[in-house]
């Protein structure tokens, strides 16, 4: 999850990790109910039906070019929202909030035609679902998407898998 200002040393180590890693990336993305099941299945979550939320997402999808061209044509955004809640699993994500988003709930949504999801409270759930869901062909094409992609992978020690899926 950015949370930091863009400079452009940030950009320049982007496309430099996007150089030495893309080549060792294949398109890998998950669906939106593979995201949601994850996340369903590892952490405790009440869902929120709140119009709002659901504006919100749909709004992010539509008004933007990259994500609306992830939305089958004609197709309605589909949005499950949640809260997770700070119990069992869910403790751990409170623990780590980041200091700007602690004593906030961790809320967020996931669109299941298109995968998008949002998180907010939570860099740590927002890289991990990221890392889970992983790149499309065109993400494959957006040297942020991959730098991204490899550092939340190094968050969670997964990036020694990325050579082996060339390989497959």
């Amino acid at each position: 999850m950015l949370t930091r200002k863009v400079t452009p040393e940030l950009v320049s180590t982007w496309k430099e990790t996007a150089k030495t890693y893309r080549p060792l990336l294949q398109p890998n993305k998950k669906t939106g109910p593979d995201v949601l099941a994850y996340l369903t299945g590892k952490y405790p979550v009440r869902e929120l039906t709140s119009d709002a939320l659901r504006d919100v997402v749909e709004d992010n999808i539509l008004s933007n070019e990259c994500h609306a061209r992830k939305m089958p044509a004609g197709i309605t955004p589909e949005v499950q929202g949640f809260v997770m809640e700070n119990t069992g699993t869910g403790k751990h994500l409170y623990e780590n909030q980041d200091e700007m988003f602690r004593g906030r709930a961790i809320i967020g949504a996931v669109e299941l035609q298109s995968a998008y999801f949002m998180v907010e409270g939570s860099s740590l759930l927002w890289d991990e679902l990221f890392a889970f869901r992983g790149l499309d062909v065109e993400d494959l094409g957006n040297y942020y998407l991959v730098a991204e992609y490899v550092a939340c992978l190094r968050r969670f020690d997964l990036l020694d898998q990325v050579p082996a899926q060339k390989a497959l």
